[in-house]
């Protein structure tokens, strides 16, 4: 696997937004690809890749790190989330979220939170020196009922 270059999310996320008002614009595609050579300073195969990589992104960009642009030696297998184009693969990194839905929290691991230790599930104590003897006579009497 060789790569050649790779293009971060946040710049493809402004040209996607150049090129689509440049469409909107009805330029031609030789004229797309020119402004977003000038406005993004590439030029040449790297501004090849560049347009490539827009083509191969659409028009959904949501959690788009980067695309890293590669070819691959015999026998090399294509990652994931891969498109050919040519001899070259566009390879879209997008992070994977396991166990839960775009939007939630997490749940947490444990319930008592933090470092462990601190929390407790009989709730709040009533007094940090212990029961009182109110308190101290009434479990007793709560036992004995029992």
């Amino acid at each position: 696997m060789k790569v050649f270059t790779e293009f971060p999310g946040f710049i493809l996320s402004k040209a996607l937004q150049a090129k689509n008002t440049l469409a909107a614009e009805s330029k031609t595609p030789e004229e797309i690809q020119a402004c977003l050579g000038e406005t993004f300073k590439f030029e040449g195969e790297k501004l090849n890749h560049f347009v490539r990589a827009l083509d191969v992104i659409g028009t959904d960009i949501s959690n788009l790190r980067r695309v890293v642009v590669m070819t691959l030696s015999e026998g090399e297998n294509p990652p994931a989330r891969s498109t050919k184009v040519e001899e070259h693969y566009y390879v879209l990194d997008v992070p994977v979220l396991t166990g839960s839905k775009p939007g939630q929290k997490p749940e947490p691991k444990d319930r008592k939170g933090g470092r462990g230790g601190k929390g407790s599930d009989r709730g709040p104590k009533e007094s940090p020196w212990g029961l009182s003897p109110e308190e101290k006579a009434a479990k007793k009497a709560k036992q004995t009922a029992k």
